[in-house]
């Protein structure tokens, strides 16, 4: 670990941030070596869970602004991952339906996101990945409401 201050390195603030700085790089490089970007899991996954969904559906499940869902769907349309289709009670509304090579795709993203994490946790034996796993997702739970 790089010199740091005692006083910083003992905050679990900045230990999580610098901590997501490496996550975030490990994900990014991942999704790259796949083809894709995070904001093409994201949606590829939500459509995977919740099934088809509007644009502006998708954009509220995933936490992403309206023209990032946009220019997303279009690049996944144009790779055949999603349909896109013009709702026939709104035609105001687009809806994005998860293609079969999507959901393929979707399992290669899988694959390439389970690798990052095993990179970004491998110090730790499986049992405290599990431990931290949920004490973060405590954390977040906590944070959200």
């Amino acid at each position: 670990m790089e010199e740091t201050p005692e006083r910083l390195a003992g905050k679990p603030s900045w230990l999580l941030t610098q901590l997501s700085v490496h996550a975030h790089r490990l994900a990014t490089e991942a999704f790259a070596e796949a083809g894709a970007r995070g904001y093409h899991y994201r949606l590829l996954a939500a459509l995977d869970e919740f099934g088809v969904a509007s644009q502006a559906e998708l954009g509220r499940r995933c936490n992403m602004d309206r023209s990032d869902v946009v220019a997303a769907v279009t690049e996944l349309q144009e790779r055949g991952f999603v349909d896109r289709a013009q709702d026939p009670r709104d035609r105001r509304r687009n809806t994005v339906t998860l293609t079969g090579t999507g959901r393929t795709q979707l399992r290669r993203l899988d694959k390439a996101l389970d690798h990052a994490q095993d990179a970004l946790l491998a110090p730790l034996p499986e049992p405290d990945r599990r431990t931290l796993t949920g004490l973060l997702g405590t954390l977040l739970a906590h944070h959200q409401r």
